[in-house]
C-alpha cells in the first residue's frame, strides 16, 4: 500500500503552461482521505512552491531547493546549509564563467546581483521572493543552495568547469538545461525523501516518486515505485523502474488514478 507520493515539478507535475491541473486538487483531497502524504520535491524555492499549491498549501510537504529545505505546515523539518566561506569562494569563481549568473538561495529569500530581462525572467519562474543586491558576498541569510543560470547550457559549460574541483566536496547537480545547483555534500531529493520515510515510518515499498531529470535520480533510489516521465532523457528513464506519460498529458495524475485511487 502506498503511503507517500513525491513528485518533481517542472517537466513532471506542472504542465507546459507552468500550471497544476485543476484535477490535481481533487486528487489531493482523495489522497488525504486515504492518509497518503504528498510531497512536492523540486529545485524551486519554498515560497514559490507554497504559492503553486496555495489552495491546499497545508496538505503538501515541501522538499525545496533540491532537497536542502523540507517544510510541512509552515514548520521546518530539515535543512542543510552551505558554509559562508565556501559560498563566497564559489561566488568569485562563478562570476568568471561566461554565460553564468548566480542566485543565492537562502531561507528568507533568493538573492541576485544582475537585473537584465532574460535573467530576471528565469529567476521569476522559480523564485517568488528575491532581492536584487549590490554584492552577493554581503548576504546575511542561511544559504541552502547556489543556483547557476547558465545560458550556455549547464551540462556542457558550468558543470564541466566546477565539478572537477568541487564535486568531491559539494553536491553539484545539473537540474535543468540552463541550471546547475550546488548544495552541501550529501544533499539531494533522495536524502530528503529518506528523512521523511524515517520520520513518518514509511518503507521504500510504500513510496511512489516521479521525476524527469538528473536531479531526480537519487529520489528514484529512495522508492520502489519510481517513475520517470515519458519526456525525460533516456539516461534518466533507465534509472527508474517504470515510465509515466508525458507531463503534457498529466502523466503523474494518470498513474495515481490508475494505481491508487
Amino acid at each position: 500500500m502506498i503511503k507517500l507520493i513525491a513528485s518533481d515539478m517542472d517537466g513532471t507535475l506542472l504542465n507546459e503552461h507552468d500550471k497544476l491541473s485543476d484535477e490535481f486538487f481533487h486528487i489531493i483531497e482523495k489522497l488525504k482521505k486515504k492518509n497518503i502524504l504528498f510531497v512536492a520535491a523540486s529545485g524551486r524555492q519554498y515560497y514559490n512552491l507554497k504559492n503553486k499549491f496555495s489552495k491546499v498549501k497545508d496538505d503538501i510537504i515541501y522538499v525545496a531547493e533540491n532537497g536542502s529545505y523540507v517544510v510541512y505546515k509552515n514548520k521546518e523539518l530539515y535543512s542543510k546549509t552551505l558554509d559562508k566561506e565556501v559560498v563566497n569562494s564559489l561566488i568569485k569563481i562563478i562570476r568568471q564563467i561566461e554565460g553564468c549568473e548566480i542566485i543565492l538561495c537562502g531561507k528568507k529569500a533568493a538573492y541576485v546581483e544582475k537585473n537584465y530581462n532574460d535573467f530576471i525572467k528565469e529567476v521569476e519562474k522559480y523564485y517568488l521572493k528575491y532581492e536584487i543586491i549590490e554584492n552577493l558576498e554581503e548576504v546575511n541569510d542561511d544559504i541552502l543552495k547556489i543556483a547557476i543560470c547558465d545560458f550556455k547550457g549547464s551540462a556542457e559549460n558550468s558543470n564541466k568547469i566546477l565539478k572537477p574541483d568541487w564535486g568531491d566536496k559539494l553536491q553539484v547537480t545539473v537540474s535543468a538545461k540552463i541550471w546547475l545547483d550546488i548544495m552541501d555534500k550529501g544533499v539531494n531529493k533522495g536524502v530528503a525523501i529518506k528523512f521523511l520515510q524515517e520520520k513518518f515510518n514509511i518503507k521504500p515499498e510504500e513510496t511512489m516518486v516521479f521525476g524527469d531529470y538528473f536531479n531526480d535520480l537519487e529520489m528514484f533510489k529512495s522508492a520502489y515505485h519510481s517513475y520517470a516521465m515519458e519526456n525525460a532523457p533516456e539516461e534518466v528513464k533507465r534509472q527508474a523502474r517504470y515510465i509515466a506519460g508525458s507531463y503534457k498529458r498529466n502523466g503523474v495524475l494518470e498513474v495515481i488514478k490508475r494505481k491508487i485511487l
